[in-house]
């Protein structure tokens, strides 16, 4: 999916569609992913982790193939819902399947922290492998090699044991996804997941156009996110040796309080290395809490919803990632970039309560 995201804009940009239309074809990836997450948790319930899998790579490869066959702006969109939908589908059933694997909320910890520097390598990986064969020989070369990666995936997974389902406890009435909101260590731990991943989003929205005002090149702009995307993927790598001596809930509230005072000094730094000194605090900041979350999340939620669970979750963020930079772009123009990260600053350093109250929760 990371590799589409950067050939499919890049084809439309050349073939003259306009950065609205592009932003629609990039909006697709995560939108479809809204409206998948629950219904993606259930059938993980149900079936664990191959069958969901399976679909996923099927659809994942047939949405790259189909840009292959026919490299147009409707097959482009198209193989964007398929190839983001398909993540979103794997990730929830993976994120389920981990989570049943571990033993205690050590382990937890460190399996979602292993888990976790997955995104940060594909994160390179997909955008450079595919810009690298785009320049070397074109857009259906590239577009192949991403049809070959969900093949990769599932050759890698195709001996992975299944756990046994888990069966609702006599008497437990199933409900609907919704009735877990109802819970609240869920809507907490949700409200500060948002808040969170908001803040990621905001970052990489918000940055290019304060490096632009700051009058940055556009490499220097890209090294600058890059630092942030390095220090994340490199707390992640520390996290499963630390996983026994952290408390989830004072790692979240510490990482909020942190994104809270980097966002309010962000404003202040007017060159490139002050910049990309808190982009790189706030890369570690974010980057620590997914783990985290997830192993939150695992802890408070009945062990036969757990799949409903990581696809609510998985719905909330990625309903932000589709927005929150429309949002925040349309504050910022009217009142200036600098007081989005203020207002930011604001909603975080508020939202540590929240977290804070995280200490209370109780495994189901």
């Amino acid at each position: 999916m990371a590799g589409m995201r950067l050939a499919s804009p890049l084809l439309a940009l050349r073939e003259g569609y306009s950065p609205a239309a592009v932003g629609v074809l990039l909006a697709l990836y995560a939108l479809t992913q809204v409206f998948l997450a629950l219904p993606a948790g259930r059938y993980a319930d149900r079936h664990g982790l191959k069958r969901p899998v399976a679909w996923s790579v099927g659809a994942a490869t047939l949405g790259a193939g189909m840009a292959v066959a026919f490299p147009i702006f409707p097959v482009l969109c198209a193989g964007a819902m398929l190839t983001g939908g398909a993540t979103g589908v794997a990730v929830i059933a993976l994120q389920r399947h981990v989570g049943r694997a571990a033993q205690n909320p050590t382990q937890l910890k460190q399996v979602f922290s292993w888990l976790a520097i997955g995104p940060a390598v594909s994160n390179f990986l997909g955008p450079f492998a595919a810009g690298l064969v785009i320049d070397h020989a074109g857009f259906r070369w590239a577009f192949l090699l991403m049809a070959v990666f969900p093949l990769v995936c599932w050759w890698w997974m195709r001996d992975a044991r299944e756990l046994p389902p888990v069966e609702a406890p006599p008497g437990a009435r199933r409900g609907k996804a919704w009735d877990l909101w109802r819970q609240p260590m869920f809507r907490r731990l949700m409200l500060v997941n948002w808040v969170l991943s908001s803040c990621w989003d905001v970052h990489t929205f918000v940055v290019p156009v304060l490096g632009h005002e700051r009058g940055l090149s556009a490499s220097v702009i890209g090294t600058i996110l890059g630092g942030f995307a390095a220090a994340a993927a490199l707390v992640r790598v520390l996290l499963p040796m630390l996983a026994a001596r952290i408390h989830e809930w004072a790692l979240i509230t510490g990482a909020m309080v942190a994104t809270a005072l980097i966002f309010a000094v962000y404003p202040f730094m007017h060159t490139a290395l002050p910049m990309a000194v808190c982009s790189m605090l706030l890369g570690v900041a974010l980057g620590c809490v997914q783990p985290m979350v997830m192993s939150t999340l695992h802890q408070i939620t009945p062990h036969h919803r757990h799949g409903e669970a990581v696809g609510m979750r998985m719905m909330t963020i990625n309903a932000s990632s589709v927005a929150m930079p429309m949002l925040f772009g349309a504050f910022g123009a009217v009142v200036g970039i600098s007081a989005v990260f203020w207002t930011v600053a604001v909603a975080v350093g508020l939202g540590s309560r929240l977290a804070v109250g995280l200490r209370a929760g109780k495994t189901s």
